[in-house]
């Protein structure tokens, strides 16, 4: 049986590896860890000259990415919308959270948020690369966070079925969509 102890990395793309490691540097205090450029693909061995990038998330998590300069542009996917593929990462309170925006601001970068999760509160953001950011805090109690588990798969069989929205988690954004925030 497989036992997995942590993801390793998660790799995206880039258009230009300095200015990446520049802003995840600059904005989110990561460091740039480890640099890797071939001319050949080592799992295919395609010739395809890259730089791979590394750096630290925090806890042993990395963030990776990939400049590709003899690949057309990098784009999104325009068949999902821009709020679906994100990078969340974790910050240690509200506290943390708003004064991670206000500097991310300050650097003159547009920030949406504070939302209301219901258990996390997040900022959301973009890098130069169009990638989606998202910086949350978890608030949600234990007893939240459990109940949450067990309707899990109530929840993932009725949506299964009839592919609308289950009500079983809908106290989540309750407070957000009737004003009480």
């Amino acid at each position: 049986m497989i036992e997995i102890e942590q993801i390793h990395h998660v790799a995206y793309r880039c258009n230009d590896a300095k200015e990446t490691v520049e802003f995840y540097k600059d904005v989110l205090n990561m460091e740039f860890l480890v640099a890797i450029a071939e001319d050949r693909v080592p799992s295919t061995k395609e010739p395809d000259p890259y730089m791979h990038l590394f750096l630290d998330a925090g806890n042993g998590n990395i963030l990776a990415f990939f400049e590709l300069p003899t690949k057309p542009k990098m784009d999104r996917d325009h068949n999902t919308p821009a709020w679906v593929q994100h990078i969340a990462f974790r910050v240690k309170d509200e506290a943390a959270l708003l004064a991670a925006k206000a500097d991310i601001e300050a650097k003159g970068i547009d920030v949406i948020g504070p939302t209301e999760h219901g258990i996390i509160r997040s900022i959301y953001f973009f890098d130069p690369n169009g990638h989606r950011l998202e910086l949350t805090h978890t608030k949600g109690s234990d007893a939240q966070m459990a109940e949450l588990k067990r309707v899990a798969p109530l929840m993932l069989e009725e949506w299964s079925r009839t592919k609308k929205a289950p009500q079983h988690a809908a106290w989540l954004h309750e407070a957000e969509f009737n004003g009480l925030d």
